[in-house]
């Protein structure tokens, strides 16, 4: 990389910070800050949600499945579900939050149970989103550590990366601080474009650098089965195929685009349902085409690095064998950085390196303030003005950035597999909090103890869930595509058997005593 890349990449990042502080000034209520107004075009949104569910592990690591030996297009299963989970939402949770003038997706809990159900849900979204946004955060830091080391290979590359970390923590900070949620959505709607125009660019000078072009690229991908669609197998353990993709997909869409705070935030931001459903669905064709190009890319990186042409290949992925699957990278999400840091021209690979962190920078701290601010905080100071807590929410985007960047730090220090780990625990809440909304959408006995006691049940499992799958204890193997499937039946079976429990114990009560 060039001096150019660097000053694309760093001119990315002041413009930005400039953008979010553009809105200062406009945030003058709760409803301002949290909801921008309620004004927000539908098209708007549609691009934030898509740049909202896109993180830097996506840019870099989707291209690597298809590359990697007996890589293929299976993937898409999974983003079939998020397609029908898109259409459940619409139908069965949009309608429910433009009832009355929420903030927050978790007062719709608060208004069904109580406040016990509600801080409980709101409580684990706050926890869990640092934990997740940290990890995402220090994945990002990494990417631009390693663009200054090459330019200075000396440097310490600890302390390359906490730097990194600060500088882009400060930045997701300033521009969340001044704009509020109305400045996250259009800083957004440009990283969609920069992060899509990087993959594009990306793809062009493959295609210029492949004998054969595309066409080429495509006879050969053909050739090593790169483009098999559907696996009708059901197998639990395996992460890509039909069923775990349209059932699990559609359950883990419907718990994070329907029930997450980070996203429903955005819905809330038009003024009637029929927008916020227009958005969500057109967001799922965007997401779609994007992970079909994602694809293309890796059969493009295969063809460009033609690992095949190696005699080490024929024992890539072979148990015990020493050579990867994606032979001659370690790991998939090697591949692309590697294209783009050593073989894009300068200009175009700071533009994608800047699509990386447009892809990333996507922040939480706005949605975790507004859950804080009204589900945490307002039941305990109903008097506190709106002007006050437009002050007290500013304070907390950041105080949660820092959190977020500490977050970060610290598991800097911890290897590779506490990273996975750490993104496998912050699912943990998706598929509970998804089964109390189901729980209290089609239940209407069940009552507010019945609900904790389904969510707190839930939670045990998935843990012990995501812990045997990550071989820390011993136990079923289950792939994380049918977490969220899992844990939301758990808690609406838990908390019916709590209300049809109690229901019992009241007639044996009235009966014999």
């Amino acid at each position: 990389m060039q001096t150019l890349d660097l000053i694309i990449i760093f001119g990315y990042l002041i413009g930005i910070t400039a953008f979010g502080i553009l809105f200062s000034g406009k945030q003058e209520t709760t409803a301002d800050y949290f909801v921008g107004g309620r004004n927000v075009p539908w098209w708007a949104i549609a691009m934030s949600i898509v740049a909202t569910e896109t993180s830097t592990i996506t840019f870099v690591s989707v291209p690597g499945i298809a590359f990697a030996k007996g890589g293929n297009f299976q993937f898409l299963q999974l983003v079939f579900g998020y397609m029908l989970g898109r259409v459940v939402i619409s139908l069965l949770f949009i309608p429910m939050y433009f009832k009355g003038e929420l903030q927050t997706v978790y007062q719709l809990l608060g208004e069904r149970f109580g406040d016990k159900v509600k801080m409980l849900a709101s409580a684990l979204f706050v926890v869990m989103r640092n934990v997740a946004d940290g990890v995402r955060l220090l994945l990002t830091a990494i990417v631009l550590a390693a663009v200054y080391r090459s330019f200075n290979p000396a440097a310490d590359a600890s302390t390359i990366i906490i730097g990194s970390i600060i500088l882009l923590g400060v930045v997701m900070i300033v521009f969340t601080f001044y704009g509020g949620m109305e400045a996250v959505i259009w800083v957004e709607v440009v990283q969609l474009v920069i992060y899509i125009g990087g993959a594009i660019a990306a793809a062009v000078v493959l295609i210029q650098n492949i004998d054969g072009g595309f066409s080429g690229a495509m006879t050969l991908g053909d050739q090593f089965n790169k483009f098999s669609l559907f696996d009708f197998g059901f197998d639990l353990s395996k992460t890509y195929t039909f069923w775990g993709g349209l059932i699990g997909g559609c359950f883990l869409t419907m718990s994070t685009h329907g029930t997450d705070q980070y996203l429903v935030q955005r819905y809330l931001c038009t003024s009637k349902p029929s927008s916020a459903a227009t958005a969500l669905l057109s967001s799922g064709a965007v997401v779609l085409a994007q992970f079909i190009g994602f694809l293309f890319i890796g059969v493009l990186l295969f063809a460009f690095y033609a690992p095949h042409n190696a005699a080490e290949y024929a024992q890539a992925g072979v148990p015990n064998s020493g050579v990867a699957a994606t032979f001659p990278f370690l790991k998939g999400d090697q591949v692309f950085p590697d294209f783009i840091t050593q073989h894009m021209p300068a200009g175009l690979a700071g533009l994608v390196v800047a699509a990386i962190f447009a892809a990333a920078l996507s922040s939480s701290l706005n949605s975790i303030a507004a859950t804080a601010i009204n589900d945490l905080y307002k039941p305990f100071r109903p008097e506190t003005t709106d002007k006050q807590l437009v002050r007290y929410a500013g304070i907390l985007t950041v105080v949660v950035g820092i959190i977020q960047i500490i977050v970060a730090i610290i598991f800097m220090q911890t290897g590779e597999s506490a990273l996975g780990l750490a993104l496998a625990t912050a699912s943990l809440i998706n598929g509970p909090v998804l089964g109390v909304f189901l729980v209290g959408t089609f239940i209407k006995r069940v009552t507010q103890q019945d609900a904790l006691f389904g969510m707190i049940v839930s939670i045990m499992l998935m843990t012990y869930i995501m812990l045997a799958t990550n071989k820390v204890i011993d136990g079923p193997n289950i792939a994380w595509p049918w977490y969220a499937f899992i844990g939301s039946l758990t808690t609406l079976a838990m908390a019916s058997f709590s209300s049809f429990a109690r229901l019992i114990a009241g007639i044996i009560r009235h009966r014999f005593f």
